[in-house]
């Protein structure tokens, strides 16, 4: 394709029920020609919306959107070069699969007869499914269903692919197969993908970049990696990864240059090294902070500073490792190898590394120190 087909979004909103509900509010995001971006958040968070809007299937209350250099707020959804997948497949059941597959060329294209079909063929054989092109919907399994709605997108050869939940109706081994068709073809035929979804794995693992939505409002995005290792705020903290980070309040007490983080309840307490303490100080002179620790950043010990003696309460094994319940604070939990196998209630000691701790203003939820080259270049003991 020679177009450029960037998306862009700007200051986007969508009203409902005459303004009483705001679903995107205020929503502006940049894709680039090529990139694969995952939308992500909870339920009513407004990420179905915002792609209904880029399909031309809601008009915006307010804001633009351009795809490339065309502004196509108020273009009609047939106009717009986009193909999108839905949830439910959006298959017509009286139709075969070469018939729904060639139904968009024949609508947006001036092809031939033939010409559709031979292309529909080439898709098809690409996808797998050549075999089912004279079935219908209703004699074809979901994984099947699936491929056709993939199959009917790819062979429109858009500018823009929208998908939207494509996968949430397949058992979880056909989703990671699916998943990893979806990366190929798209690396493939490098088209500008927007990719919604409920699940924060599936958002990591696919996308170039991942945008956060929690109200209809943006809250983060960037590269997988870097909203993991360093999230805008609380809710994307707890919302990426798996198990949810945990979360405790502390009160910070000074002693000489060092600061100390003391569990709001007195069950423990934590001593900062030095420059983690000078970066803290600078960045915030609250009396009391939430902390978050993922809980694969969480180990147990026998010996050396910043122990933390707590009681299992449960021992989940997962396979190749052991989620360790324990009793500090509302439910904090440590990710552990599988030989690792405390006894519920024996009391073990746990700690981490101080440059695994996020740090959050106790009222707003943003990030403190986000990204301080001073606290992760400093090694825990100094």
């Amino acid at each position: 394709m020679d177009t450029m087909a960037t998306i862009t979004l700007d200051s986007l909103r969508k009203e409902f029920d005459n303004g009483r509900i705001v679903a995107v509010d205020d929503l502006s995001v940049g894709v680039e020609d090529g990139e694969f971006i995952t939308v992500v958040g909870p339920s009513g968070c407004g990420k179905s919306t915002t792609l209904r809007m880029v399909a031309g299937l809601e008009s915006p209350t307010s804001g633009h959107i351009r795809i490339g250099d065309e502004d196509v707020t108020d273009q009609h959804a047939r106009k717009r070069d986009v193909a999108m997948v839905f949830q439910n497949y959006a298959l017509y059941p009286h139709k075969t699969v070469m018939e729904n597959m060639a139904f968009g060329l024949r609508m947006s294209t001036d092809l031939s007869k033939e010409e559709r079909r031979e292309r529909v063929r080439e898709t098809a054989q690409m996808m797998g499914i050549e075999d089912l092109l004279d079935d219908k919907p209703d004699e074809l399994s979901g994984g099947q269903k699936q491929r056709v709605a993939l199959g009917r997108a790819i062979v429109r050869e858009p500018d823009v692919f929208l998908f939207d939940e494509p996968l949430s109706n397949l058992d979880a081994k056909l989703r990671t197969t699916m998943r990893t068709e979806i990366q190929r073809l798209q690396n493939e035929f490098g088209i500008t993908s927007l990719y919604v979804t409920h699940d924060q794995e599936e958002a990591m693992t696919m996308g170039d970049r991942i945008v956060i939505l929690k109200d209809g409002k943006l809250q983060q995005v960037g590269r997988p990696k870097d909203v993991y290792e360093n999230p805008a705020n609380e809710f994307v903290g707890g919302f990426v990864g798996s198990p949810s980070m945990n979360f405790l309040d502390v009160v910070v007490e000074r002693d000489g240059d060092r600061v100390v983080l003391v569990a709001d309840d007195g069950s423990f307490s934590y001593r900062l090294s030095k420059s983690f303490s000078a970066a803290l100080r600078d960045a915030t002179h609250e009396d009391e902070l939430r902390i978050g620790i993922r809980p694969e950043d969480v180990f147990t010990a026998t010996e050396g500073s910043n122990l933390i003696d707590s009681t299992v309460g449960v021992v989940e094994p997962i396979g190749s490792d052991n989620y360790l319940h324990l009793d500090i604070g509302p439910d904090f939990i440590a990710r552990v190898a599988s030989d690792i196998e405390p006894e519920i209630d024996e009391t073990i000691s746990i700690t981490f590394d101080e440059s695994d701790l996020h740090v959050f203003h106790p009222r707003t939820g943003e990030t403190l120190l986000r990204d301080e080259p001073a606290r992760r270049a400093a090694p825990a003991s100094n």
